[in-house]
């Protein structure tokens, strides 16, 4: 599905509501929730607000991402939510270290739902919801997260919010994430990820915090090593369409692998195609081609663009 300019500009002007009820939720409870959460996320949790939402790896011994998640921290609890992908996953990888723990995780996915005000106006949100709004930044723009419980009384109120705001579909959530350099599960971030590599180091990662899971690889990453490849942006040289999982060479050596194209979108604001993709850490130069697998010899020329694409 396409992104329209106007659906694109509608947003710009009013921001929208995005529905996040998919997304595997955790709920951590019990004494030392705080505690034991701090040893299994890279974000510092035990210094963030009540109530906050920040961001977080979670990861292996190896450093290796299991995946990427927000932390919403209540009077009552800790909220743990991530991409569906890792449903099957991430429940287990995050019960395993609870021993002697006064800890206690439920999986919420069923009973929280979440939903994202994106770049909204405050006096667009019916009073009784935003009174309980929490910041949060989970696509490059300002916004806030809304907790309710699922219930029957669940539907009234998305009815009350989606009469006076837009819902945001995924084709244009896609195209704001790419814009603001947000990396996602699936496509810049799987099992395989180093934060580094997507720079995530930035924004995930506490380095001054006590020991938690993969630590030790990842200290070690930021002060004495490096990552083969990055996380870079680009723009097409000359308007002609981006592909995801085109293979990026040099016009001097078409033999060899770069990098691949991760995720791509028509930039509204830059008013041509842009796109993710991993680039090796050795690559020279600025410009090189993409070629799309299913057009492997008409490659489009791409350039190199700072991430994000928007500020």
């Amino acid at each position: 599905m396409s992104v329209t300019a106007e659906e694109y500009r509608t947003f710009r002007q009013r921001g929208g509501v995005v529905d996040l009820a998919s997304r595997v939720k955790l709920l951590f409870k019990g004494n030392d929730r705080i505690r034991y959460l701090n040893g299994q996320l890279t974000a510092n949790i035990a210094a963030a607000k009540c109530p906050s939402v920040t961001p977080a790896c979670v990861t292996t011994a190896k450093g290796r991402m299991c995946a990427d998640v927000f932390v919403s921290i209540g009077p009552d609890g800790v909220l743990v939510d991530a991409d569906p992908a890792v449903a099957d996953t991430l429940p287990t990888r995050m019960e395993r270290y609870i021993i002697a723990d006064d800890v206690t995780m439920e999986d919420a996915t069923e009973s929280i739902a979440i939903v994202h005000f994106l770049g909204v106006k405050m006096d667009d949100v019916p009073e009784e919801i935003s009174a309980a709004l929490v910041p949060s930044n989970r696509f490059g723009v300002a916004g806030h997260d809304w907790f309710p419980p699922f219930r029957k009384d669940l539907a009234p109120a998305w009815e009350k919010i989606t009469a006076r705001l837009p819902v945001l579909s995924d084709a244009l959530l896609d195209v704001i994430r790419i814009e603001h350099g947000i990396p996602r599960w699936g496509r810049e971030l799987d099992e395989n990820t180093l934060p580094h590599e997507a720079a995530l180091d930035r924004t995930h990662v506490d380095f001054h915090k006590g020991c938690y899971i993969g630590q030790e690889v990842i200290s070690r990453l930021r002060s004495v090593g490096h990552v083969n490849r990055e996380l870079r942006g680009f723009v097409s040289a000359e308007g002609a369409p981006l592909t995801e999982g085109a293979r990026i060479f040099s016009a001097t050596d078409p033999t060899r692998d770069l990098g691949r194209i991760t995720s791509a979108a028509f930039s509204f604001a830059l008013d041509r195609p842009v796109a993710f993709g991993y680039l090796r850490r050795d690559a020279a130069g600025a410009e090189f081609l993409a070629a799309a697998p299913e057009a492997p010899d008409a490659p489009v020329k791409i350039t190199l663009h700072p991430l994000p694409f928007v500020p």
